[in-house]
């Protein structure tokens, strides 16, 4: 029976790098491998359930604290420990520390945090040594003190679709001051025209008041909505590789963003997205009314690019196939501390 690799998380909804959690656990599936999805404590109902029972991969809750997931860890046995996320990072690289667990961290936020956050999210990045880290984008790896390897996120491609791109402008995300959803609400007012659709919520969600701006709040997944976007906007104060992106272009719909985080290796400017400079609004804004004054076989031909970017050099498949290899180091770095001490002693 395949030892089974487990996946930590502490989460409440469905987002960036719950995203990035399902599909890694049904690319180690296709993979031969036996992932599970484990959260650290329970906060209602999870939309990644439904996903994840889809997939085949089992998702298990626990009661929270740092204990429970140190005897989880000593009572399972896993072949390997995956964190995602500054708390499961931190809880997590402790509790497979002292269970003899190989653990690997992944680094997905580009933002600083404010406030205690900070505090966490630093203690996170400079006890990363401990064990193999991963980061999403070029800048969050440049923020590791000790290194790591640097794996974009990466997605399945869905079946190709036809038809007319709608005239349909689109935030996807938390709506929270990071990832600038009063931006994109401003970006509605300066470059009039197509429809506005925001799919999220989050703290900001009182503030998203615009003229024709529609807000269908939070959605358990992306996958049906995609057929009525045209354009995805990404109008984030900071940013990592943001799932929302990869997913958007692998339908078929380009990305109009500022140059921030892993984008500008994503998105190539004019050929399948737009990219401004950080916090120009007026150049995104230029770049929306560029894309809504295209033919709409341009529009096409800019979607048919964006899904061939993912295709070609963000597929699930060579994703996974990286992270098993880190995986491997990792096991093999605890297979010689192993041996180093039965040789002592």
């Amino acid at each position: 029976m395949t030892e089974e690799t487990w996946l930590l998380l502490d989460s409440r909804g469905f987002g960036g790098i719950e995203s990035h959690v399902a599909e890694l656990a049904a690319g180690l599936r296709t993979a031969g491998q036996a992932p599970r999805v484990l959260l650290l404590q329970a906060h209602g109902p999870h939309p990644l359930a439904a996903r994840l029972l889809a997939d085949g991969v089992p998702l298990e809750v626990l009661p929270g604290g740092f204990r429970a997931l140190h005897r989880r860890l000593r009572v399972g046995r896993p072949a390997l420990l995956h964190t995602h996320g500054y708390k499961a990072n931190l809880l997590g690289r402790l509790a497979a520390r002292l269970t003899g667990t190989p653990c690997v961290a992944s680094f997905h936020a580009g933002e600083r945090p404010p406030g205690r956050l900070a505090l966490y999210d630093a203690l996170d990045r400079w006890t990363a040594g401990l064990n193999p880290a991963i980061a999403v984008s070029r800048q969050i790896l440049a923020r590791l003190p000790w290194g790591g390897t640097l794996i974009p996120n990466f997605i399945a491609l869905p079946p190709e679709t036809q038809g007319e791109p709608p005239a349909c402008v689109a935030f996807v995300g938390r709506l929270s001051a990071e990832k600038g959803p009063d931006v994109f609400a401003a970006l509605s007012r300066l470059a009039p025209g197509p429809r506005y659709e925001v799919f999220g919520d989050g703290p900001m969600r009182e503030a998203m008041t615009a003229p024709g701006l529609v807000v269908h709040g939070a959605v358990p997944g992306m996958g049906q909505a995609w057929g009525g976007i045209g354009l995805l906007a990404i109008t984030s104060r900071a940013e990592g590789l943001p799932l929302a992106a990869l997913e958007a272009m692998a339908h078929g719909v380009p990305v109009a963003a500022f140059r921030l985080g892993g984008l500008p290796d994503l998105i190539t400017d004019g050929r399948d997205g737009f990219l401004a400079a950080p916090a120009d609004l007026p150049g995104l804004a230029r770049a929306v009314q560029r894309w809504a004054g295209m033919t709409s076989g341009e529009r096409q031909a800019m979607g048919l690019a964006a899904r061939a970017t993912i295709a070609t050099r963000f597929s699930r498949d060579a994703g996974v196939s990286c992270i098993l290899e880190v995986y491997g180091a990792a096991k093999t770095i605890r297979r010689d501390k192993a041996a180093r001490a039965l040789s002592a002693a």
